[in-house]
């Protein structure tokens, strides 16, 4: 059987085959801390080379093997990783820059004047049938993932809109599960476009303190909350804006703008044929003056927050398996094969790894940071403002972490959450993860990926600039799935409709912190981009645990408490309204 070969370096099979060129364990130590450098093997990271007694010639088989693999770097499927510029040079995230000392002030906005007295006592006489309506819809699951329910809350949002007043509500029929299109005619001057999702995410029941689809009131520190999947994200405040219509109608016979409600059934998917939804409607939706998202945006304090973009994203499954590359093709086998047979495991183990410096924080894909985009000079007095509340010690605590990465200061850590991309493993599995002990040598390998793109970076670029990346390195036979991918999304703190809404939090003694973006992913795009509309998504109200056990919305505070209860939100979306119509 002839030597194995590593880079062109024949394994010797006898001890007597090797020469050592009468070379000192110091010099060849030497030698190979000189090639771990260049391949990025030199460094705290990765842990110095350990050197045999000084002196002693190199004569065990294992330290010759080793001097072998550190020289030239041996792939373990066989397969020649090339090592580029990549390892070798430092590659750094953009940095950025605070270039002015401007600091936003949300109550420097006209505070909203108008009060509409009769709309308000409607509300409060109505309180129990507004709280049955949301009740109502956190008892109807709606799990997109698992589609269960998908298509009776659709009907159920569609006919509670019929119900209301609107004489257009349609299904909308997709690749997916289907949306929900309606229009009211108020023959008002402005037109806003409400975007509603109706879907939730799945539930672990064991997890809960009361069954998640039984829509209970419960006791908390905060006060009275509903306690259901979907009550703050988002049916709570979704169906809390639909009764401030049924009260702003049934008092005055018609609503101070013309609305209309476009809602998905698959945000939690990653909304990937909501497109297909703005298409059939788009010169519709682009004669509208804006976009609103009803969202609970009071932290536990009663704080406001208001957001004006978000972070695109791209999803993806990389997956290795068994091929002619190497490796069990149909099934697992023995883990003593390892000694004859490649891995999958770590096949796709080391093509992640490739694709970022050690420590996971900076992206060494060529050309992911080149179309980063500075902060817009309007950025400045937000991140100004978010710095100068921000509690870098509270913050910490409520992650559970000890530091931010690379040991950044609070600015640095900020800058980087706004504007930077990130590249992210959700999770990863193959083999044997049960309980005890089973060797084997597993035939696939599969990873779940996300990175959050901000303004600039387009996911089809990107998605090209990976592929590249790990065929260049050798990587050609792992595959990716991407599962969805959207662009960011922006709106300016000029907008109209944005000027309006802290007007309203003014009136309520709540301005908003306002923020550029957050790190999270939705699909804006379709509204900011495609059609070209300025979007909101805020409103009074606090509710937590979203995608968690345990998911509430507050419906009666407890007293003393800035939060608002479901009657003062729902007379805040009733001034949003009446504010955006100058009445």
């Amino acid at each position: 059987m002839p030597p194995r070969t590593i880079r062109g370096v024949e394994a010797v099979k006898d001890l007597e085959d090797f020469q050592p060129d009468r070379k000192t364990n110091d010099e060849i130590v030497d030698t190979m801390s000189e090639y771990g450098s260049m391949l990025g093997g030199d460094g705290p990271e990765h842990g110095p080379i350990k050197r045999p007694k000084k002196g002693k010639m190199v004569t065990d088989m294992k330290w010759t093997m080793l001097a072998a693999c550190a020289l030239f770097a041996a792939c373990e499927q066989g397969t020649e990783i090339t090592v580029s510029g990549d390892a070798a040079k430092q590659v750094h995230r953009p940095r950025f820059e605070i270039s002015s000392d401007s600091v936003f002030d949300a109550g420097s906005i006209p505070t909203y004047k108008g009060s509409h007295d009769e709309i308000y006592a409607h509300i409060d006489r109505n309180l129990d049938q507004h709280l049955a309506n949301l009740q109502r819809w956190v008892r109807q699951p709606s799990i997109s993932a698992q589609n269960n329910g998908i298509s009776e809350m659709a009907g159920m949002l569609r006919d509670d809109l019929l119900a209301i007043g609107f004489a257009e509500a349609e299904l909308v029929p997709t690749d997916g599960h289907p949306g929900v299109f309606a229009h009211y005619d108020a023959g008002a001057e402005k037109t806003l476009v409400v975007y509603m999702m109706y879907d939730v995410q799945p539930v672990n029941p064991q997890d809960w303190l009361v069954p998640p689809f039984a829509g209970e009131l419960v006791e908390h520190e905060l006060g009275t909350v509903l306690m259901a999947r979907g009550a703050t994200n988002q049916k709570g405040p979704q169906r809390a804006l639909l009764n401030a219509l049924e009260s702003i109608i049934s008092v005055t016979g018609s609503l101070p703008v013309n609305l209309i409600v476009l809602a998905e059934g698959e945000e939690e998917l990653g909304s990937p044929h909501f497109p297909q939804i703005i298409e059939k409607y788009k010169d519709r939706l682009m004669a509208a003056d804006g976009v609103f998202f009803p969202i609970n945006s009071q932290n536990r304090a009663g704080d406001m927050r208001m957001i004006l973009g978000v972070k695109g994203i791209i999803y993806m499954e990389l997956e290795a398996r068994g091929g002619p590359h190497g490796g069990p093709v149909d099934h697992e086998v023995h883990g003593s094969l390892k000694a004859n047979i490649d891995s999958p495991v770590w096949r796709l183990v080391q093509a992640l790894a490739s694709m970022t410096t050690p420590d996971g924080n900076t992206i060494l894909i060529d050309g992911y940071y080149d179309k980063v985009q500075p902060p817009p000079a309007e950025d400045m007095p937000l991140i100004n403002s978010m710095l100068a509340s921000a509690d870098e010690e509270k913050a910490m605590r409520a992650l559970g972490i000890e530091r931010w990465i690379d040991g950044q200061t609070m600015q640095e850590a900020q800058m980087d959450y706004l504007y930077n991309p990130t590249l992210n493993i959700n999770g990863i599995w193959a083999g044997y993860t049960g309980e005890g002990t089973k060797t084997i040598l597993p035939h696939m390998a599969t990873a779940k990926v996300d990175s959050r793109l901000p303004p600039g970076l387009d996911p089809d670029a990107m998605m090209a600039l990976i592929r590249t990346h790990l065929d260049k390195h050798g990587f050609t036979d792992i595959t990716i799935r991407q599962m969805s991918g959207y662009p960011a999304s922006q709106t300016s703190l000029d907008s109209e409709l944005v000027q309006v809404a802290i007007s309203v939090f003014n009136k309520y003694g709540a301005p908003p912190s306002v923020e550029p973006r957050i790190g999270g992913s939705a699909p804006f795009y379709v509204f900011t981009d495609i059609l070209q509309l300025p979007m909101v998504f805020t409103g009074i109200g606090h509710g937590n645990g979203a995608h968690g056990p345990n998911e509430i919305m507050v419906i009666y505070p407890k007293e003393g408490s800035k939060i608002a209860g479901l009657a003062r939100m729902e007379k805040g979306y009733v001034d949003i309204l009446h504010a955006l119509a100058g009445q």
